[in-house]
């Protein structure tokens, strides 16, 4: 999708990363091994999870300013349907505006 995003609307600042849990560090090299996707590793310091209060699989959609607009979990929200796929990135696009 990232790809997508940047071929359609190069200049609207949206970036996709993945951010792991404290607590589940020895899982990043397997999660990160092929794949492209910036994976960051929260920590206790920055608690950025809790507070969020982020719940596994949460896409947490932020604003041009950072603030967090809207949250989707993709365990309910199965992004193999196209239209769930569609949505997600019309969503994407429209906080970056």
């Amino acid at each position: 999708m990232q790809k997508e995003i940047n071929t359609a609307s190069p200049r609207l600042p949206v970036h996709i990363f993945g951010l792991n849990e404290t607590g589940q560090e020895s899982g990043n090299g397997d999660m990160c091994f092929g794949r492209v996707l910036p994976w960051l590793q929260d920590t206790a310091d920055q608690n950025v999870w809790g507070r969020w209060a982020v719940r596994w699989r949460d896409v947490v959609i932020l604003d041009v300013e950072n603030r967090v607009r809207q949250v989707v979990n993709l365990t309910n929200y199965d992004l193999s349907k196209p239209e769930n796929y569609a949505t997600l990135k019309t969503i994407l696009l429209d906080a970056a505006r």
